[in-house]
Parts: structure tokens; C-alpha cells; sequence
């Protein structure tokens, strides 16, 4: 029989301690990494969803709308006076192969035009403040029309 002295038992007793910390600390990355998991972390999730008629229509395009209404806090310094102002997502949606798009009603008085431009100045801060989500889905509530709106870049060679 082996005897082992107290000081080698204590070296054993924090390798394999720190074998213990860092298999958690792996295990616990694997699991942050999870798709669901990666959405929470990206996009809050507003579990209380408002009913409305484009659920339907949404959910009959193949999305789930899995978060209600998101209010986004800006906050703006223009020579030392602070100033404030909020963006809005009505809804959050995700498809079967795991994207999830930013979802956005029309309203009457703000109807959005179909211009890059407009598109630009309407829509470009949900996407540069969510870049993860596969785009946005403008729901036109009055045709019931959902429009797909992805962001993509112009390499400059296009007419």
C-alpha cells in the first residue's frame, strides 16, 4: 500500500478542483451558446403578447411570434443637454430553421414608404441595434401584407 503525504493530497485536491471549475465554466458556455439561449441574450424577450390579428397572419406565414412589445431606450448628448427618445418592436418572431426577425406594425399616420431611403432612415436602427436577427417583418395591417425587410450592404457595383 501506497502512503501519500497530506501536502500531495492537497495538490491532488486542487488539480482536481480546477478540472471541476473548468468543466462547469465549458459546460455552462455550451449551453449559453444554445439557440434559444443566443436569442435571450440578443434580444430581450417580452413574454406578455398582446393579442392582435397579424399573430394570426404571422403565424399562418410559418413564424411564431415568440415576444410582445419591446420599448428601446435611447438616449442622445448634443452639447452637454441630454436628450431622449425610444424606437418600439411590437413583436418578436422566429422561423422553424432559428432566425428570428424584429416585428413591426404599420400605423395610419406613419405608413412607411418602399424607398431606400425611407427604409434606411425607418428601419436601419433596429437592425445596426439587433444585427443578429435575420430582418424585420413590416406587417401592413390594413392588407394584412407582410413584408420581409433584410439589411445588406451595397459593394458599389450594382447600377
Amino acid at each position: 500500500m501506497i502512503c501519500v503525504a497530506s501536502s500531495d493530497k492537497a495538490v491532488v485536491a486542487l488539480i482536481g478542483l480546477a478540472v471541476v471549475i473548468f468543466l462547469v465554466y465549458r459546460i455552462y458556455l455550451w449551453l449559453q451558446s444554445s439557440p434559444d439561449s443566443f436569442l435571450k441574450d440578443r434580444v430581450p424577450i417580452n413574454n406578455d403578447i398582446a393579442p392582435h390579428p397579424s399573430i394570426e397572419w404571422l403565424e399562418a406565414a410559418g413564424y411564431e411570434v415568440i415576444g410582445g412589445k419591446l420599448k428601446i431606450p435611447l438616449s442622445f448628448n448634443v452639447d452637454g443637454a441630454p436628450m431622449y427618445s425610444r424606437l418600439f418592436i411590437d413583436y418578436v418572431a422566429a422561423k422553424e430553421d432559428g432566425s428570428y426577425y424584429l416585428v413591426i406594425l404599420s400605423r395610419p399616420r406613419k405608413e412607411l414608404e418602399f424607398t431606400g431611403s425611407a427604409l434606411r432612415d425607418a428601419l436601419l436602427p433596429y437592425l445596426l441595434i439587433y444585427p443578429d436577427c435575420s430582418g424585420v417583418l413590416y406587417v401592413n395591417t390594413v392588407s394584412s401584407a407582410i413584408h420581409v425587410i433584410s439589411f445588406g450592404r451595397d459593394d458599389g457595383e450594382s447600377a
